[in-house]
């Protein structure tokens, strides 16, 4: 069974829910037999051609299907699978024509898209898909078309229908009190099925008490900027809920609002709600979210829009391009602002520094005494390559006493010994043989 849920088509009363089923329900719709026949006729000369195995169409186009939901008021709409799969004709690869992937597309008719108060879901290509949301005012008379594509990721086959949407004034438009729970633990196609919505008033009506009161709005908290949560503990995305009623919020729901609990939020704690054991067999509600809203004392803000204008620009005459005789220009003077003028000042600092380094008495004091150690430096250097000193041992022949043999120096006699390091790395040494010291008598060498 199609089932359109409205406020009016699901309401709470003494504890029980009911589900009006429009028009288009086939089955179960007593007011509108003709129309059951016609489309039973329809569906068994479908049949009849699928048995003779004549496929003869691959796109097929129905007849409108009318619902007429209210304004302001949830309006949902399942896509079911199993009665797409008839349209289909047989196919001859090996299958199971039962379990097709079936997906659906929905725009408005001459449109790309649906309509921005009509949304749409489907979570797997095995489920049904559900067209949900809330009608506008703006909207109230006007037939909207919905085109519903049905493709059968299989055979590569569609099917098209088209859904009438005709939105009519509610009795008591909006509902004056309004109130946004948002549930944790489920998703919103979970929310959108009759029984656990229906259940979800029951708990709410239980709370609350009301005459009237019928669910507004469903949105995802994924639509509200939620994070899509880890496929990890049997997570769900949440769901935010609004309802409506005719009477002023109870005292039940007037606690969230409480210092105390309000104080408790913003800790990150849960309040203390004396009625969250009626919800809590089936719904985790954070009651720190929960949105309460009297339409009655709230300012309708007025925005003037401006009136739109024919979308042709004013007439400004007839251009006039530049003419072909473009008078010359002298950049004689951009010259001088370019190079001339940083080359001067480049000068000044030049004769500064020459006379500050030249002229005064700091800096040809600077100027000499650099000079001079320039002098020592060269004068050292040349006294240590000309110093006549003894030879180092390790530039001696040595005289092996053992074998007989002379060994020569390490280092040639052209060796400069000034440029010899004080102590010699492992790598300098490991040429060099060791012989036994010996004590001249009567001289020490220091």
């Amino acid at each position: 069974m199609i089932c359109t849920m409205s406020a009016a088509a699901v309401a709470v009363w003494l504890g029980t829910v009911v589900c009006t089923v429009h028009a288009y329900d086939t089955k179960h719709s007593a007011l509108h037999g003709r129309n059951v026949r016609v489309e039973q006729s329809v569906a068994l000369k479908q049949r009849a051609a699928v048995s003779r195995d004549v496929v003869t169409i691959l796109s097929r186009s129905h007849a409108d299907r009318n619902v007429y939901p209210s304004a302001g008021v949830l309006f949902v709409h399942v896509l079911e699978r199993e009665y797409f799969k008839g349209e289909f004709p047989p196919y001859p690869k090996s299958g199971d024509p039962s379990n097709d992937p079936i997906t659906f597309n929905t725009n408005l008719k001459g449109y790309p898209d649906r309509p921005g108060w009509l949304r749409y879901i489907q979570r797997t290509p095995h489920s049904d898909g559900v067209l949900y949301g809330s009608p506008t005012a703006e909207h109230i008379g006007k037939p909207t078309v919905i085109e519903i594509t049905a493709y059968n990721r299989r055979t590569f086959e569609t099917a098209r229908h088209n859904l009438v949407i005709n939105i009519k004034a509610a009795e008591e438009f909006p509902l004056p009190y309004q109130a946004e729970f948002y549930i944790k633990n489920m998703n919103v196609e979970e929310v959108l099925a009759s029984e656990v919505l229906g259940d979800f008033l029951g708990a709410v009506k239980n709370v609350w008490q009301p005459e009237r009161l019928n669910a507004i709005n469903i949105t995802s908290a994924l639509d509200r900027g939620g994070r899509v949560p880890l496929p990890i503990n049997n997570l769900k995305e949440g769901v935010y809920v609004m309802v409506g009623a005719d009477v002023p919020f109870s005292s039940c729901l007037r606690e969230v609002e409480s210092p105390h609990n309000q104080l408790r939020c913003s800790q990150e704690m849960e309040p203390v709600i004396s009625c969250d054991k009626k919800f809590r067999a089936q719904f985790q509600i954070d009651w720190c979210k929960i949105s309460l809203v009297d339409i009655n004392k709230v300012v309708p803000v007025y925005v003037t829009r401006p009136e739109p204008g024919t979308g042709i620009l004013p007439e400004f005459g007839e251009y006039k391009p530049p003419s072909e005789s473009l008078k010359s220009r002298d950049y004689f003077s951009d010259f001088l602002i370019t190079l001339a003028v940083p080359s001067a000042v480049a000068l000044v600092l030049f004769f500064i520094l020459g006379y500050t380094m030249c002229c005064r008495r700091e800096g040809v004091i600077q100027l000499v005494h650099h000079s001079s150690i320039q002098k020592s430096t060269k004068e050292l250097r040349s006294m240590s390559k000309n110093r006549e000193i003894s030879w180092p041992l390790s530039t001696l022949p040595v005289f092996n006493p053992v074998s007989g043999e002379v060994v020569p120096p390490i280092h040639p006699d052209n060796y400069e010994t000034t440029s010899m390091p004080l102590m010699q790395t492992q790598a300098n040494l490991q040429n060099q043989i060791t012989i036994p010291q010996q004590r001249p008598s009567g001289k020490w060498y220091s």
